[in-house]
């Protein structure tokens, strides 16, 4: 089911925040958000083989499709994403790189053939999703059979002990350290975002129920970040 209100609110909110969307994160994550990253990073890097092409969903200012695109020249990197604002700056930060492209489209439906690429990522995108297994249907659809499926995310924590800081962080301190007396909204509703998203657990089972198989998880900070990764079955 398609939220269409929150699709709405998710657009205003990146349109917004675009310029200091960077700066924020690495605040916010006291700057874990890029060693996060690279395990994704590493991931696609892996599975990906020379010349094969590699979609990179809600790109947001660029990070992931920029490293991978940087670091593997033989690679054809695209980044998606709905916001222009957000394009604006991954564009800036990714000029030269001949091997990058970037598309302003829908991750609920994607503007691609069916696939077209070894492998496609989502990294703290899902969560701002108007429809969650929609958006890991489009993704599996636009692999190659073969390829695979990444998810890396926010959830709250698996550890009960831990649960009650994290809340406290993301509701009063998060959005203060992220947006100032300015923006303190926009990084309100990042907070609601995540505690909206189903956990670790639901979205394996939504990665399965698109077809995927060797559906696992890769944990960071006690589950505050989690990396899901599937495999899109060989054709028979």
């Amino acid at each position: 089911m398609i939220n269409r209100e929150k699709k709405e609110r998710v657009y205003s909110v990146f349109e917004t925040i675009a310029q200091r969307y960077d700066s924020a994160n690495n605040r916010i994550s006291f700057g874990m958000q890029k060693r996060w990253k690279k395990l994704l990073i590493r991931r696609v890097l892996k599975t990906a083989g020379p010349g094969m092409k590699v979609l990179d969903v809600c790109c947001g200012t660029g990070d992931i499709a920029i490293a991978l695109a940087g670091r593997r020249p033989d690679l054809e990197v695209t980044g998606l994403d709905f916001s222009p604002a957000m394009l604006e700056v991954a564009q800036n930060k990714g000029e030269g790189l001949e091997n990058l492209h970037w598309v302003q489209g829908d991750a609920l439906e994607l503007p691609f053939p069916d696939g077209m690429f070894a492998a496609a990522c989502i990294s703290f995108g899902l969560r701002n999703t108007a429809g969650y297994g929609r958006v890991l249907e489009e993704m599996y659809r636009v692999t190659a059979p073969g390829g695979r499926v990444f998810c890396l995310d926010s959830f709250v924590p698996d550890h009960p002990l831990v649960v009650p800081a994290y809340k406290l962080y993301f509701r009063h301190l998060m959005p203060i350290l992220g947006g100032g007396r300015r923006y303190r909204k926009q990084y309100e509703w990042l907070y609601e975002s995540t505690q909206q998203f189903p956990g670790r657990k639901k979205i394996m089972k939504l990665f399965s129920r698109t077809g995927m198989e060797e559906v696992q998880s890769r944990s960071r900070m006690l589950g505050a970040c989690v990396l899901i990764e599937g495999k899109k079955p060989k054709a028979t």
